[in-house]
């Protein structure tokens, strides 16, 4: 399976949603709080190509993209392979 890694916020609906979709795939994360703790929002952004939205999601150190983005891979039948299902 793959490595999970999901920027988040704690009041953010998409994160939510997008952490029970991990979920409920049975898929585990490793989740950084980025409104407490400066240093990982700017770090997420770094690695999101300067996108500041949580959620920002990476697979195997890859951007996946936000919540919208990890739906439609879902929606297309793509999510399952890119998280090694």
């Amino acid at each position: 399976m793959a490595e999970v890694e999901i920027y988040t916020s704690p009041f953010c609906g998409y994160c939510h949603a997008a952490k029970k979709l991990l979920e409920k795939k049975g898929v585990a994360y490793t989740e950084f709080d980025v409104m407490m703790d400066s240093g990982k929002r700017r770090e997420m952004s770094a690695r999101a190509g300067g996108r500041t939205s949580v959620p920002q999601i990476f697979v195997d150190g890859e951007h996946l993209g936000d919540c919208m983005e990890m739906m439609e891979m879902d929606s297309d039948g793509e999510l399952d392979s890119r998280l090694g299902l």
